[in-house]
């Protein structure tokens, strides 16, 4: 193997074994092992755990903020929300072991990177789209920050109850999710669908 794929492929056992594991109970050991290199080939390239996990993560909430920074290409703020919740979840379901080293908890030496600091980055792009709408409708536009932090998490805490039980379908889960968002409890639509998905149940 070369250095870059060497390089690929420690990354690839890292991201498994905090998905599996958690940063406190995954070893250099079990990584090399599991990579089938000696222990100094993995201090060669990241220096040590915390530099492996340190890229791991990183490369995870790029790609989660690439994800949702993408997907918001509507123009009407509710099925902007739509696209939001489904990217994440989208996320979830195809990234799942990169998700699970996100939501785990991180080392005390990782102050960004963590699942807390990429919600925040999220609900900072969430933030602009309902402070604009806000000031639209008359409302206070310097409560946008706190309505984005509260959907934003919201949709981040389904989602790792979701991760679990895999049940009800993803868009389902996106409409209630939405529905709830949008509505509020006082005026709940009992059979909500995403307008930017018709034909889901």
């Amino acid at each position: 193997m070369s250095f870059s794929q060497r390089r690929e492929q420690l990354i690839a056992v890292g991201r498994q074994l905090f998905a599996e594991r958690g940063f406190d109970a995954t070893s250099i050991e079990e990584i090399a092992s599991r990579a089938k290199v000696s222990k100094p080939v993995v201090y060669e390239h990241f220096g040590g755990k915390e530099g492996l996990y340190a890229v791991v993560v990183d490369r995870e909430v790029t790609s989660l903020l690439t994800r949702v920074t993408s997907a918001l290409t509507a123009g009407h703020p509710r099925e902007l929300l739509e696209q939001a919740a489904l990217a994440l979840l989208d996320y979830i379901e195809e990234e799942t072991n990169g998700f699970r080293v996100l939501v785990r908890e991180s080392p005390v030496m990782s102050s960004s990177g963590n699942f807390s600091s990429v919600l925040n980055d999220v609900a900072h792009q969430v933030e602009h789209i309902l402070g604009a709408e806000f000031k639209a409708r008359g409302y206070d536009p310097k409560l946008a920050e706190l309505y984005s932090q509260a959907l934003v998490g919201m949709v981040a805490l389904t989602g790792r109850w979701w991760l679990e039980v895999r049940k009800p379908r993803k868009e389902t889960v996106a409409a209630h999710l939405v529905n709830l968002c949008w509505n509020g409890l006082a005026q709940l639509e009992a059979k909500p669908v995403l307008l930017t998905r018709k034909g889901n149940k």
